[in-house]
């Protein structure tokens, strides 16, 4: 963006001590939008002051932060919202320029590798272990358990990239490769733990007066890819001395599991430095509505 006066006279201004000046400052700049982007990266690499090289930062991240609370309202009105493009506005909150070309080709790569040893005659099981075997062993996607010191394992660009996905990423990257296979699996939540449930071919996902428990063939854990039964579930329930209830067997909506993994994502950042992107991830799960 070609800088006029009204430009000059707000970069002087972002070293303003007065916190009350900086943010009248940072609201004119942000009006800019993001054209305005390489003139602030100009700035920051012409500044020796760590403190404005922060509120440069700052500024940036505010101007792509901005972009991508539109998108997620867009994402939200669609008529179908596609779970691997909530799962890449989520890596873009991190990852603002993030390119997508290798995301696709890597899901496009394992989708073909799966969809080659597909067929109709296998059993519901028997798709599931050909869809475990080359997510697991061929492409050899390690499951870690959820901690928020690695914010990085909830991300499908970071998990694809390392192999390695805490419950919440490895169920959404196993949702969109079955998604894409027409095979029938759906995320859901029981209490402490997030597992996968293969539904049998007539269940209505559209209807909820249904008890979902028995419209389940066998669960999967997201972390190995291991099948289990509705005995091992029903014993779960038990040993946390909990009733197992319907709801806890119902589908979880695309819409749903964006916004869980916005939520659980924004545990990352529960220190005073970052506190600010865990009110954004919030602000931005609250856009999203069933």
């Amino acid at each position: 963006m070609e800088e006029n006066k009204e430009i000059s006279a707000l970069f002087h201004l972002i070293d303003d001590p007065d916190e009350e000046v900086f943010g009248e400052v940072s609201n004119r700049i942000v009006d800019y939008g993001k054209g305005i982007i390489p003139n602030l990266e100009n700035l920051w690499e012409n500044t020796i002051s760590e403190n404005v090289q922060e509120r440069i930062e700052l500024l940036i991240h505010r101007l792509h932060y901005r972009d991508l609370t539109d998108e997620f309202i867009q994402w939200n009105k669609n008529i179908h919202q596609d779970l691997l493009t909530g799962a890449l506005l989520v890596a873009r909150f991190q990852y603002p320029e993030l390119a997508t070309t290798q995301i696709y080709q890597d899901i496009e790569k394992l989708r073909r590798n799966i969809w080659l040893e597909l067929n109709s005659y296998l059993t519901p099981l028997e798709q599931v272990n050909v869809l475990n075997s080359i997510l697991y062993n061929y492409f050899n996607l390690k499951g870690t358990e959820v901690g928020y010191q690695h914010p990085e394992e909830f991300l499908i660009n970071k998990q694809l990239e390392t192999k390695r996905g805490n419950a919440v990423a490895n169920s959404i990257l196993y949702l969109v490769l079955s998604e894409l296979l027409d095979v029938p699996v759906r995320a859901i939540n029981i209490p402490r733990q997030f597992v996968l449930g293969y539904y049998k071919p007539d269940y209505d996902f559209s209807r909820h007066t249904e008890d979902p428990l028995y419209k389940t063939e066998f669960f999967i854990d997201p972390m190995s890819g291991q099948p289990f039964t509705h005995k091992d579930v029903e014993n779960y329930f038990k040993r946390i001395n909990v009733p197992p209830v319907a709801s806890y067997f119902k589908p979880l909506s695309n819409k749903r599991l964006i916004q869980i993994l916005l939520e659980e994502f924004s545990k990352c950042f529960d220190d005073e430095k970052n506190r600010y992107k865990k009110t954004e991830l919030l602000a931005l799960a609250e856009l999203i509505t069933e």
